[in-house]
């Protein structure tokens, strides 16, 4: 008998887990549900996900919901789907205990960190900021406060100095569909006790602000790096030079040459060098303002940067 869920989210990580769960005949989707669709981008066009597209492609039934604890004609709906499990992987809202209560065998959680570390809701990017090791995938039964239920499995990630959160989250989504699978089928047959999680250990993500992106040479080389590669999947970090900005999207850390925070210490085909508070950073790959990405060596035989100069203070 195939376990029957309805599948809850918004972005694209989500996707891989959808689709495996359709297409495995162990588990049967009843629905899809994510928040409304809003404009975006330059047009202020309404864009459907990935995911989105092919939950309606697969002849799933999609709900779009703003506030979904407040929207009767959905709750009821929910009811009505008589499912064993609810599954929510990056769904973007709060759910209420009415809510909680519908599924027979609870409302599982797939959150891309491991807890009880970075609760919250940008926990891809929180381990890089921090230059963690290893990060992974948990499952969890949800409860009314923000990802506090008890864990079913967790799944590990090596995490080099140079993955940014792009590869992560690709890492995270390609993990996810086998660690929920075994979690729904090992909660349904009782193979699997949840354990509470030590809520002393907790931490919690930070909301990016748009100004987080700026790149600010008085701080140590090893920050700037975990932060570009943190926030180069939207927040991508950017400096200025003669007044125009300039994207950083691929950087090194290099221990041997200081200077001037700022300061330009060399420049040759492997990039742009370039002096922090502490050690300095090589600028790799960038996006020039109204061009596309390149390698920084190539941007340089155009704006005439060279050792010596500095990138701007304030942008």
């Amino acid at each position: 008998m195939a376990i029957k869920l309805v599948f809850f989210a918004t972005p694209n990580i989500a996707k891989q887990s959808l689709i495996e769960l359709n297409e495995d005949p162990n588990f049967e989707v009843l629905a899809f549900i994510c928040q409304t669709l809003k404009p975006s981008g330059r047009g202020n066009k309404i864009i459907k996900s990935e995911i989105m597209t092919y939950a309606e492609n697969n002849n799933i039934e999609t709900i779009e919901v703003e506030k979904i604890s407040k929207n009767i004609e959905v709750i009821e709906k929910l009811k009505a789907f008589n499912a064993d499990f609810f599954v929510t992987f990056a769904f973007g809202q709060m759910l209420s205990q009415e809510i909680i209560d519908i599924p027979k065998f609870g409302i599982i959680n797939l959150h891309a960190s491991l807890l009880p570390k970075y609760r919250g809701a940008n926990p891809i990017r929180e381990p890089l900021l921090n230059g963690d090791k290893e990060t992974g995938v948990t499952t969890m039964l949800t409860s009314l406060k923000m990802d506090e239920g008890d864990i079913c499995l967790t799944e590990k990630i090596p995490l080099t100095e140079d993955t940014n959160s792009i590869e992560l989250t690709e890492k995270s989504s390609n993990i996810s569909p086998a660690l929920i699978k075994k979690t729904l089928t090992g909660l349904f047959e009782g193979k699997i006790t949840p354990i509470a999680q030590n809520h002393n250990d907790a931490t919690y993500t930070k909301k990016t602000q748009k100004e987080d992106k700026i790149l600010n040479f008085n701080e140590e080389a090893t920050t700037l790096h975990n932060k570009i590669r943190a926030l180069i999947d939207n927040f991508t970090c950017q400096t200025t030079y003669n007044g125009k900005i300039v994207k950083v999207l691929k950087t090194t850390i290099n221990k041997e040459l200081q200077g001037q925070a700022g300061e330009v210490l060399r420049v040759d085909k492997q990039g742009i060098l370039v002096a922090c508070k502490k050690d300095s950073l090589l600028i790799q790959k960038i996006k020039p303002e109204g061009k596309g990405e390149m390698d920084a060596y190539s941007w340089t035989l155009g704006s005439k940067i060279k050792a010596g100069d500095k990138f701007d203070e304030s942008n």
